[in-house]
């Protein structure tokens, strides 16, 4: 993989040499290697679109109420602090743990006996010889086959007739022309929205009444100072532990005062109906369409002229009848199968209803033609670029020197043939049980019976 790796990173010249044209050669800096591209043509003006009809302007709408100013919520009371906790008192040192006793060595391993020489194998007996297997009978050359007989050639097809040639089609009619449709009249102005009631200013809320104040907690009492250790002895039974005085016991928790009950809010005011909607005024009626006029009747086509008969082509000439094929010795008759059951009949599927017939599209207009684009410049030729320097050549590596030849290993000795194991006694033949009665309940093959002993 490695060697791959350092193939490809040598034969990829632009790759191995990119540090070297990093700077341009003097003077600084350069002409650019290659000329600045020319200037694109510019591209034909698009025409310009008919701008859409102006719609009418919208009435303008009436200005809300302003809002009135929510009022400030109130100021909350100020939090008491909690007094200050009391030090904790510093844990006496411990005394000094006396000296461990040197752990002694253990004594020396006894040295392993030597172990015994493996024997080597005996040599494995030669394989007899494989008989030759005989060579199977040459198969019987097939006959020749017969030669095929060349086809008569075709007669000559007769000429067809000329085909005679249309009658003109008759000129169109020229169609009326179809009258303006009428002008469609105003619209009357919208009458304008009664102004809205004001909105009536909400109540001041009441305000909350101070929180009580805190009980200060009790102080906490300092703990008794413990016994000093007494000195532990060389390993015999330790001292006993003197009894630790008994703890304070926590005074009682003051307790929370209640919360005072929060003022009911006053009543919102009822809001105003609204005024009612003036009615909008009836739209007046478009004038009548006028009628189309009927197109004149398509003149009748003329008739078409009779085409004439082909004449009857002439008669193959018989073919010439192949020779018989050598007759083919017929196999041995296979068995018969078993007649497969019959397949039941898929039932019909019902007919789906008929779908709308898809009405055609009107005829799209043709598109402009495009404006022809304009050619590019051609580019310049990229300057030859000079050979690199060929590589000197690896240095021939030497060669390994030989492995030395591993030693032959001893032969073990012969293991002792194992004794050979007596007999094992004829086992007693059992008299035959009586087979047990059938239950008259249960039946004699059921799908829960096959389960349940995994039939």
């Amino acid at each position: 993989m490695a060697a791959a790796l350092a193939a490809a990173a040598l034969a990829s010249t632009g790759t191995a040499h990119a540090q070297d044209d990093t700077t341009p050669h003097p003077p600084y800096p350069a002409k650019p290697a290659h000329p600045a591209h020319g200037t694109k043509p510019a591209y034909p003006v698009h025409p310009v679109k008919p701008e859409h009809p102006v719609h009418p302007v919208h009435p303008v709408k009436p200005e809300y109420p302003v809002k009135p100013v929510k009022p400030d919520y109130p100021v909350k009371p100020v939090k008491p602090e909690y007094p200050v906790k009391p030090v904790k008192p510093a844990y006496p040192e411990k005394p000094a743990y006396p000296v461990k006793p040197v752990k002694p060595a253990y004594p020396e391993k006894p040295a392993y006996p030597a172990k015994p020489v493996k024997p080597a194998y005996p040599e494995k007996p030669a394989y007899p010889v494989k008989p030759v297997k005989p060579a199977y009978p040459e198969k019987p050359a097939y006959p020749a086959k017969p030669v095929k007989p060349a086809y008569p050639e075709k007669p000559a097809y007769p000429v067809k007739p000329v085909k005679p040639a249309y009658p003109e089609k008759p000129a169109y009619p020229v169609k009326p022309v179809k009258p303006d449709y009428p002008v469609k009249p105003a619209y009357p102005e919208k009458p304008a929205y009664p102004a809205k009631p004001v909105k009536p200013a909400y109540p001041e809320k009441p305000a909350y009444p101070a929180k009580p104040e805190y009980p200060s907690k009790p102080v906490k009492p300092a703990y008794p100072e413990k016994p000093a250790y007494p000195a532990k002895p060389v390993k015999p039974a330790y001292p006993e532990k003197p009894a630790y005085p008994a703890k304070p016991e926590y005074p009682s928790k003051p307790v929370k005062p209640a919360y005072p009950e929060k003022p009911a809010y006053p009543a919102k005011p009822v809001k105003p109906a609204y005024p009612e909607k003036p009615a909008y005024p009836a739209k007046p009626e478009y004038p009548s369409k006028p009628v189309k006029p009927a197109y004149p009747e398509k003149p009748a086509y003329p008739a078409k002229p009779v085409k004439p008969a082909y004449p009857e082509k002439p008669a193959y000439p018989a073919k010439p009848e192949y020779p018989s094929k050598p007759v083919k010795p017929a196999y041995p008759e296979k068995p018969a199968y078993p007649a497969k059951p019959v397949k039941p009949a898929h039932p019909e599927k019902p007919a789906y209803p008929a779908k709308p017939v898809k009405p055609a599209y009107p005829e799209k207009p043709a598109y402009p033609a495009k404006p022809a684009k304009p050619a590019y410049p051609e580019k310049p030729a990229h300057p030859v670029k000079p050979a690199y320097p060929a590589k000197p050549a690896h240095p021939i590596k030497p060669a390994y020197p030989a492995k030395p030849a591993h030693p032959v290993k001893p032969a073990y000795p012969m293991k002792p043939a194992h004794p050979v194991k007596p007999a094992y006694p004829v086992k007693p033949v059992y008299p035959e049980k009586p087979a047990y009665p059938k239950h008259p309940s249960k039946p004699k093959h059921s799908g829960h019976e096959k389960k349940q002993h995994g039939w």
